[in-house]
């Protein structure tokens, strides 16, 4: 009993350190470039808004852009991660050695999520670093920007398991990005506040997921936000609870994953 207790356990490791060390080894690709990508969205959109926009009172456009930069990488590399790592895993047939061990569905997806957290967090602390120093940023409640960075990496590399597993070639993956995160990301609220929409946009957007993760990591630093914190929260962690189940349910169910 012990012995394969130990046997899951270092397997689970085993996973883990190996989807973790994949996109370390092409660090200049999978950090540094989404790094370099941020600071050209802050140089733009800060350099041309910056002094016309004011979202937050006492808050400067740039100091409000900075943390939904931070937090659109922080989504947007964790799915790549849990994604791309699945897609080529079926493609060049390995896949098979994830599956074949003792490791039970939620290990192994368990492994592919937090690795996708190590990236997405690897790369929002790099973004905050670098674009830190062009505002005056408060932590009004760290506690908050904590809860949501982690609970939203964790979702999009449980999106990104999902869409990992429905796609069967780069072109479907590519389309779930390009059509849904990235859509989604962007119509969240990184670049605006929603109550500068029309509101039958502003309703659209209590729709999307992503709005309360950025809503409620903001908050973090400046005590304001669209929504109350506790309300996004509770948004954000219901829609993890439902994708880690679906994406459980097609591990067990082998779909597109056995032929």
């Amino acid at each position: 009993m012990s012995s394969g207790t130990k046997f899951v356990s270092v397997g689970f490791q085993t996973l883990l350190y190996k989807e973790t060390l994949r996109f370390w080894k092409v660090a200049t690709q999978t950090v540094a470039a989404p790094i370099l990508t941020a600071m050209l969205y802050l140089l733009i959109f800060g350099h041309v808004l910056e002094g016309r926009v004011e979202v937050y009172p006492g808050v400067s456009y740039t100091a409000f852009l900075i943390p939904g930069l931070v937090m659109m990488s922080v989504l947007q590399n964790a799915f790549a991660n849990s994604s791309s790592s699945l897609i080529q895993s079926k493609i060049t047939g390995n896949l098979v050695f994830i599956l074949l061990p003792p490791l039970s569905h939620w290990e192994i997806i368990s492994a592919y999520v937090l690795a996708s957290v190590v990236r997405g967090l690897t790369v929002g602390a790099g973004v905050f670093v670098t674009t830190a120093w062009f505002a005056d940023l408060s932590f009004v409640a760290p506690l908050w920007i904590a809860v949501f960075a982690l609970l939203g990496a964790a979702i999009l590399g449980t999106m990104g398991v999902i869409a990992g597993i429905w796609a069967e070639k780069f072109d479907q993956l590519a389309a779930f990005q390009n059509f849904l995160i990235m859509p989604a990301t962007f119509l969240s609220g990184v670049f605006y506040s929603i109550h500068s929409l029309p509101p039958f946009w502003q309703a659209v957007s209590h729709f999307n997921p992503f709005f309360y993760m950025i809503d409620g990591f903001r908050h973090g630093f400046f005590g304001q936000s669209d929504m109350s914190p506790w309300t996004s929260l509770a948004v954000v962690s219901a829609f993890f609870a439902i994708l880690a189940t679906i994406a459980v349910n097609l591990l067990k169910r082998g779909y597109n994953l056995r032929h």
